[in-house]
């Protein structure tokens, strides 16, 4: 006779079972070690039995080998290695069949995190102060981290700063009074279907240029549906890096056909040599902001090297 394991994930909300796992529920005599498992009121209205025990592996193993045992897991894996072992050590061990009631779908941790952020809002006296301006050095600095991570080719470490940078993303989201964690998420999710067409409609784009054209094009219609004035400029975020900012200005400006000579002699000093070393970084392709950064990583070595031959 098997024993059953049913599985199930607490990230789905309760009653949702698959076919498969209400079969086996219905099978055999059902057992669990919890007595608050979010599934027992579900199966409970569905005409389910299911009987609260001590956990005994030896015991279930044996009970196994004569009748069909239903095991409706909670968060015991634990327990269910001390099975497999009980199990082993009989002369005629149970089969061990295990069915997955509810599973989670990619993404699915995303929910423990925001559940996580809920929990020390409440309850941690720091993250209870932070506002959204207060939390801003941290978005920066947890930005950075992720961008030097992948300067460095370290992809082990690039997982672990993006999930602080997620954290902040989930934060912000909490301190927030008037939209949460799934406006912010249904609000890039129609926007990525919105100016991608080419993905989830009919219009047919074969190059990133294309893809480009259009995304700047829908882009322009949304404004204008809002009344609002659009410049070629809009959404350059000033802030930025002053490097990455000229060339943003630069790109958008040359793409929308604005006369080159507008880029010449802008600002006084170093200030315009540094804009025109901008402007030809763009023209060549290359990056200027990720240039100078290689630059003075190279130079961050060499200071190195001098200083363990002084010393």
């Amino acid at each position: 006779m098997p024993l059953i394991v049913v599985t199930t994930s607490p990230r789905i909300p309760p009653g949702l079972l698959s076919h498969q796992a209400w079969q086996a529920l219905r099978s055999g005599r059902v057992l669990t070690a919890s007595e608050d498992h979010p599934q027992l009121p579900y199966l409970a209205e569905a005409g389910v039995e299911v009987t609260v025990v001590t956990p005994d592996p030896h015991r279930l193993a044996g009970e196994a080998v004569t009748e069909t045992v239903v095991w409706l897991a909670g968060d015991d894996e634990r327990f269910m290695r001390d099975i497999g072992h009980a199990a082993i050590a009989l002369d005629e061990p149970p089969v061990i069949e295990v069915v997955p009631g509810s599973y989670d779908l990619p993404g699915a941790r995303v929910l423990d995190l925001v559940a996580v952020m809920d929990r020390l809002r409440a309850e941690c006296p720091w993250d209870r102060k932070q506002t959204h301006e207060t939390l801003v050095p941290y978005l920066l600095e947890e930005a950075y981290e992720v961008l030097e991570t992948i300067e460095q080719g370290d992809y082990p470490a690039l997982r672990e700063e993006l999930g602080d940078l997620l954290l902040q993303v989930v934060f912000h989201a909490r301190v927030a009074a008037d939209f949460d964690m799934d406006d912010v998420a249904a609000g890039i999710v129609d926007k990525l279907v919105r100016r991608h067409p080419h993905v989830f409609g009919s219009v047919r784009a074969d190059s990133a240029e294309e893809v480009n054209d259009n995304w700047e094009a829908i882009k322009a219609a949304e404004r204008a549906a809002k009344g609002e004035e659009t410049s070629l400029l809009d959404g350059v975020p000033l802030g930025q890096p002053a490097l990455s900012l000229a060339a943003q200005l630069v790109r958008r400006a040359e793409r929308a056909g604005v006369p080159e000579s507008l880029a010449s002699a802008v600002g006084q000093g170093v200030g315009r040599e540094l804009f025109e070393l901008v402007r030809r970084a763009q023209e060549a392709g290359v990056d200027a902001e990720a240039a100078l950064r290689a630059a003075a990583r190279s130079y961050r070595d060499r200071v190195h090297a001098w200083e363990s031959r002084e010393s």
